[in-house]
């Protein structure tokens, strides 16, 4: 394959990659955080609002690092850390009875694995 076309396509998938946790992290410090806050503090998250922020300020600067090219395999990594604990802690279909719930959560889970897959070849690309 043409180098050139290979630079643009991981350039592509940093971008869309980077893009996506920058709109989930800036999407969390609107009514859609407000949301989420009392399924962390039902999950045991400790201060959980401002845990929520915290993690929502890392996911924007580390997914405009993927998009500019900036630090990238320091940022992939990190973020596919994050997509695996955050995975956990909200994604926790295991604990729900069969049903429709349950198949949502999993169908999440696995775009996650997805998403994290994506990111360790965004790191390795990097290296």
């Amino acid at each position: 394959m043409d180098q050139s076309f290979a630079d643009i396509l991981v350039a592509a998938g940093q971008l869309l990659m980077g893009a996506l946790f920058v709109w989930g992290g800036l999407n969390h410090f609107g009514p859609a955080g407000e949301s989420i806050v009392p399924l962390l503090a039902a999950r045991g998250v400790p201060m959980p609002r401002e845990s929520l922020y915290a993690v929502s300020v890392f996911e924007v600067l580390a997914g405009a690092c993927l998009m500019l090219g900036i630090t990238v395999a320091p940022a992939a990594l990190g973020l596919a850390g994050f997509t695996v604990v955050a995975s956990i802690v909200m994604a926790n279909f295991w604990d729900l009875p069969a049903g429709q719930p349950r198949e949502m959560l999993k169908g999440v889970c696995a775009s996650n694995a997805a998403i994290v897959g994506g990111l360790l070849i965004a790191a390795a690309e990097a290296l």
